[in-house]
């Protein structure tokens, strides 16, 4: 039988003692937590062991004696920690001891009732204690889905982690108490304490209740009944800014509440929401300083009216272009003159409209530059949300093409079934057979015939409007998309692996120190940490979609059909 002894690599100078720790019966190990040196009074020991597993609710014991001798082995020191086991009844009894500066230590075993007469196997394993209480370990799916020994390694990795990490309370105690019990764990040198942390613990108590109550504020705001009338529940749900503004909301929600994180999962995320707005704030801030230096606001807001004369200038060049013969197609004249005449008066009165806001643009900048403030990523979005409203004329264009390209796709494809005896079944959504006379068949011909010869001009200029609404949607789309990177990075978590990478662990690796037969296997287990890329899957943090993720087929599928991408206003289903 193998017995496996988890022993932390600070109390191999300690004193000669009591081990005490946790032993776990279903893997035949022991975790020692820390050494109680002599002298001690066996009763207030036991008494100190009970408070404490009543309060970690660990099940602690007394796991066996520790000698720690420097000189020559004494037979009384010896007799006296087996005598030990008689008070402390523990079965089996662990007798760790050091022989002198001899880098082997013997390890042997005392029970009773002795279960087997096989001699046990020792196998020694060193810990730093410190790393593996605040590390936690995460299964990885090569542990989950492999073979069932892999997963009973798990399993005990599991319990030494847990059972350390939950002694936080043991750990309290260092050799500097008055009490009559002194223990030799990772901080019996001095509890590790930070003035910095527990100031800012302090302070943080008003600032989270002022900040709670003002939140609760502006979410009843958000919540009252004025906003879910239209139009402002049109421009709350289409608007990036407003989304943007919710999702942050949320995050301050989670960060200021007092409810206390139930697991180190929800502690995590609490932190990556807290550092992901500090940074976010700290660079709008950054951006808001360079945006009012030296006029900049000023300057952009000059620029942007030539810019729009440009934009302008040029669809209605590219509209003339389609009116004329483009690239030596043959369209139809006058439904050609009819749609560019169309687009050009709608250039002719987005123009109009830029020219009467042009007073008002550099105070709009102005304020909108204070937006920044509020974080980076808001910043992005009312940046999204002005090229929304700069290009609407494009929007426009692109419907307009869209819905006449798409009518006469779906008319053709009627028409084409009813040249096979066909019809599409509405209520059975299906092709049914169905007989037509000739009347109907002779109107179906000419109606098919006019769509095909008017279907290359209205396809160009859905072509031309398309490619136009793409590159408006993918400048969006990057703006998007980082807005989602920032939102959703876990900050915290990269600094962490980054700093501190045992906080973090994926698994165990065990180095080999001495072997020698007849000795204890004395193994050294270091924390493998958990790589970035699974950082940033593990604790990535949710955010907002502003439109709904199309697969690349369906997305060609629309294209194709004169469908509309990524519009404003999408289609509701309707309910029997």
């Amino acid at each position: 039988m193998v017995l496996k002894v988890f022993f932390p690599s600070c109390c191999a100078t300690a004193e000669s003692g009591l081990l005490i720790g946790r032993w776990i019966p279903e893997q035949n190990s022991a975790v020692v937590l820390a050494v109680v040196h002599f002298p001690f009074i066996p009763g207030q020991v036991k008494q100190y062991l009970s408070e404490v597993q009543r309060v970690t609710q660990v099940n602690m014991c007394v796991l066996g004696s520790w000698s720690n001798s420097k000189q020559e082995k004494e037979e009384v020191l010896d007799k006296f920690l087996e005598d030990l086991s008689t008070i402390f009844s523990h079965e089996p009894w662990i007798q760790l001891s050091k022989e002198g500066d001899s880098k082997f230590w013997s390890c042997c075993i005392f029970q009773k009732y002795p279960s087997s007469p096989k001699e046990h196997e020792f196998i020694l394993v060193y810990y730093d204690q410190r790393k593996v209480m605040l590390s936690q370990l995460h299964p990885t799916d090569s542990l989950t889905t492999s073979a069932d020994h892999k997963g009973n390694d798990a399993s005990e990795l599991g319990a030494v982690f847990d059972t350390v990490a939950k002694s936080k309370v043991l750990f309290m105690t260092d050799r500097y108490d008055d009490g009559p019990i002194k223990l030799t764990h990772w901080q019996s040198e001095g509890v590790e304490a930070s003035i910095i942390v527990e100031l800012m613990k302090q302070a943080s108590v008003p600032v989270c209740v002022l900040l709670t109550f003002l939140l609760s504020l502006v979410s009843s705001v958000c919540k009252s009944r004025v906003l879910k009338f239209w139009p402002l529940s049109f421009i709350w749900s289409k608007l990036s800014t407003c989304e943007q503004l919710g999702h942050r909301l949320e995050h301050l929600q989670i960060i200021s509440s007092n409810r206390k994180a139930q697991n180190q999962t929800q502690l995590m995320r609490k932190a990556n929401i807290f550092v992901s707005l500090l940074i976010d704030v700290a660079l709008g801030i950054l951006l808001m300083s360079w945006l009012y230096r030296e006029n900049r606001i000023g300057q952009l807001a000059d620029t942007l009216i030539p810019v729009a004369d440009h934009i302008a200038k040029e669809l209605q060049d590219l509209l003339q272009w389609l009116m004329g013969v483009p690239a030596g197609l043959k369209m139809n004249r006058a439904l050609d003159q009819v749609l560019g005449r169309f687009f050009l008066y709608h250039i002719h009165l987005w123009i109009s409209y830029i020219h009467l806001m042009s007073p008002f643009i550099e105070m709009i900048l102005w304020y909108v530059g204070l937006s920044a403030c509020l974080g980076l990523t808001v910043a992005l979005s009312i940046l999204s949300d002005i090229i929304a409203l700069l290009t609407f004329h494009i929007y426009c264009f692109y419907v307009y093409g869209a819905r006449l390209y798409c009518l006469k796709i779906y008319g053709l494809s009627s028409l084409w079934r009813l040249f096979r005896g066909k019809k599409w079944n509405v209520l059975r959504q299906r092709v049914d057979s169905c007989s037509y006379d000739l009347d109907q068949l002779f109107i179906g011909t000419l109606l098919f015939t006019i769509l095909l010869f008017l279907l290359p001009t209205t396809a160009l200029y859905y072509l031309v409007f398309t490619l136009l609404r793409l590159l408006v949607v993918v400048v969006q789309g990057l703006i998007h998309l980082l807005v989602d990177l920032i939102d959703s990075l876990p900050l915290y978590s990269v600094i962490l692996r980054l700093c501190r990478s045992y906080r973090l662990a994926a698994s165990v690796k065990f180095r080999v120190l001495e072997q020698k037969p007849g000795k204890p296997l004395r193994l050294l287990m270091q924390i493998n940490p958990l790589s970035y890329g699974s950082v940033v899957q593990t604790y990535r943090l949710t955010s907002y979609a502003c439109y709904p993720k199309d697969s690349w087929s369906s997305l060609c599928k629309k294209l194709f059909v004169g469908e509309l991408i990524y519009p404003w206003k999408h289609k509701e289903e309707k309910q029997d």
